[in-house]
């Protein structure tokens, strides 16, 4: 009796209290109804070779469904779910990655029912650095007599970095059109430069000062001399 009286019978109207409000807070959570949510989130890349690029140009996303108690569903924020893909170990080539709900960071209590797609198709190529040549694009109304004698870019190359075989297909960069209308001896512009190719960026992107140099087409006409 002083055993029970110790341990079971002492404090018994906290104990009462306590056991009441967990009976309550399970019978709440037990009768909150069910709901489910699709989010669109990007994919994170983890681990990816430090000399391997992603040469695909899509950027992935997916769009995942969870399912919870109603009240969690309402309080959730899209940035709070995420998908991550590991890339450890990848080669260069074509590869395709199950996305299954393991790759899904969401909080507790939720349940991934559907990932969509279900696979990721990705490319990669070795990552390649080098120059090419700078481009000007000059346009615009010229005076009459008067044409384009010549273009100087400075700087004449500019570096490009990205994957490998879109790099290599880039022949140059070019320059944002410069209206050289009315320039009758010569005018520089500031301008910047870009590679056609989003997944090739410049290395380090400067402004590009375009020379234009004008020069006349024809000699003046000369006056006739009158007639004896």
């Amino acid at each position: 009796m002083d055993l029970l009286r110790e341990y079971v019978l002492a404090h018994f109207g906290y104990k009462v209290v306590s056991l009441g409000l967990a009976i309550g807070l399970f019978w709440a959570i037990s009768r909150d109804p069910i709901a489910a949510v699709g989010i669109t989130v990007p994919i994170e890349f983890h681990n990816i070779p430090g000399n391997l690029e992603i040469s695909s140009l899509d950027a992935p996303e997916a769009q995942v469904r969870v399912r919870g108690p109603e009240r969690l569903i309402h309080e959730l924020r899209p940035q709070e779910v995420h998908v991550e893909l590991d890339l450890a170990g990848v080669k260069p080539g074509e590869r395709t990655f199950d996305l299954t709900a393991q790759q899904v960071r969401q909080p507790r209590d939720l349940e991934v029912v559907q990932i969509v797609p279900s696979q990721l198709r990705l490319t990669f190529d070795v990552g390649l650095t080098r120059q090419v040549e700078v481009r000007p694009r000059v346009i615009g109304t010229f005076v009459a007599g008067y044409r384009i004698a010549k273009v100087v870019a400075e700087p004449r190359t500019i570096g490009i970095s990205g994957p490998r075989q879109r790099v290599q297909n880039i022949e140059a960069a070019t320059t944002d059109p410069v209206d050289a209308s009315g320039t009758m001896d010569r005018n520089t512009f500031v301008v910047n430069a870009f590679v056609a190719d989003p997944l090739v960026q410049i290395v380090h992107p400067t402004p590009i000062r375009v020379t234009v140099l004008m020069e006349k087409t024809a000699a003046e006409p000369q006056g006739t001399k009158p007639s004896e």
